[in-house]
């Protein structure tokens, strides 16, 4: 464990702030820009998962388990969302024939 904590000192701290920014970008242009619902839970999950690199380099360098502790929290509600979202796709596409969200206004009463 302890040769686990001192590789992660030796890359600075900016370089983890700068990956986990590009991730969450990354994810945050695909959320807005792209049509297809299963593309847009991947990149939900990006981001969910750049904020879980930020915390556990954030928890590691002041050695608090505590961001350690919301990740495991943020895995919880990821895979809810999963789970929620795989069943909202489907609906989809029994009822609509296409997994594009502009299509989803049809799902209505």
């Amino acid at each position: 464990m302890k040769e686990i904590s001192s590789a992660i000192q030796i890359i600075p701290l900016d370089s983890y702030i700068m990956l986990s920014v590009a991730l969450f970008s990354i994810g945050l242009m695909g959320v807005l820009f792209r049509r297809n619902i299963i593309a847009v839970l991947m990149c939900l999950e990006l981001m969910f998962n750049s904020a879980n690199l930020l915390l556990t380099a954030f928890s590691s360098y002041h050695s608090d388990p505590a961001g350690q502790v919301f990740v495991f929290f943020i895995m919880i509600v990821a895979a809810a969302e999963v789970a929620v979202g795989l069943s909202i796709v489907v609906m989809m596409k029994r009822n609509v024939e296409s997994v594009d969200i502009n299509l989803l206004n049809r799902l209505k009463w």
